[in-house]
């Protein structure tokens, strides 16, 4: 029987090479160390050679891992070359789009950043996943995902090699029911002071950006809740508990889906939207459709 070469086990030695640890690699993958440090110990048996030496806290490669590590490195180029060049083959069957969204972003901008793939001449089969950014960015980096859509760029603390194509950026708008909008809507955005709000948590760039926000107008609304889903603070701002903010690039959607009316904007909260992807230029068909509707139409 052929001795076929294990390809996973030398995917995270690729990682660990490029990253010089298996701690950094761990967070990369999102995997445990040991799992890592096993599957390499694995590759190194079947190769009948060490790949890493061990200097302080970091792992250097051997002669036979620079060898190892070059051709990891065309196989995982000429892996990515063959799935871009079969998306783009007319082959009849819809081509297939794999997008992470990170949780806060909201689902009706997710719903405009969309749109353009199922326009498309080609047919396109679209599968969504959704998740905190660095665990979407773990599967980016493993091609398990084309292309990750976020409110944020990569942070400085994932380890992940990426590049953030900004799609656009918009200010905010605020809504709340007939009543309370009417009430707010007077004395804009002073009016807020003290007001039921609704925020999304901590953890979301458009939070950080409000709370500056209100502390450069003087504002201390009153939280009534925070929520990570967008969706669940609009349903809770359609029964009237407080009032709500959205991307400026979706407002005009909110008063019909939710029955509220709008209090006012607030141009210098700045929403920032991205295409994150593995690429430095984007290759495939449909992430590029995204990207050039966002920028010709949709954020212009």
């Amino acid at each position: 029987m052929e001795d076929w070469l294990n390809y996973h086990h030398l995917l995270y030695f690729w990682h660990v090479a490029k990253e010089g640890s298996i701690a950094k690699a761990s967070e990369t993958l999102m995997l445990a160390p040991p799992t890592i440090s096993a599957q390499i110990k694995s590759l190194e048996q079947s190769l009948g050679e060490p790949l890493f030496n061990r200097r302080g806290r970091n792992l250097v490669m051997t002669d036979a891992g620079r060898m190892v590590f070059g051709y990891a490195e065309q196989i995982f180029a000429l892996g990515r070359e063959l799935k871009t060049a079969m998306k783009q083959q007319p082959t009849g069957q819809p081509l297939r789009l794999t997008v992470g969204v990170t949780e806060p972003l909201p689902k009706l901008v997710v719903r405009a950043m969309l749109g353009p793939v199922f326009a498309m001449d080609q047919p396109v089969r679209l599968v969504c996943r959704e998740g905190k950014l660095d665990q979407l960015l773990g599967d980016l980096a493993t091609h398990r995902l084309d292309v990750v859509l976020a409110d944020e760029p990569t942070p400085p603390s994932v380890k992940v090699q990426s590049f953030n194509h900004e799609l656009g950026a918009c200010g905010i708008a605020f809504f709340a029911t007939p009543d309370l909008a009417k009430k707010l809507k007077r004395g804009f955005p002073g009016s807020l002071d003290g007001a039921p709000i609704l925020l999304p948590t901590e953890v979301a760039p458009l939070r950080r950006n409000l709370n500056r926000w209100f502390a450069d107008q003087g504002i201390r609304p009153t939280i009534v809740a925070e929520c990570d889903d967008s969706a669940q603070l609009k349903v809770f701002g359609m029964d009237g508990l407080g009032a709500f903010a959205v991307p400026q690039v979706i407002a005009d959607t909110i008063e019909p889906s939710y029955g509220t009316r709008l209090i006012g904007t607030a141009e210098d909260v700045v929403e920032r939207f991205y295409a994150i992807s593995v690429e430095r230029r984007i290759k495939h068909p449909a992430v590029i459709a995204i990207s050039d509707a966002a920028r010709q139409s949709l954020f212009k």
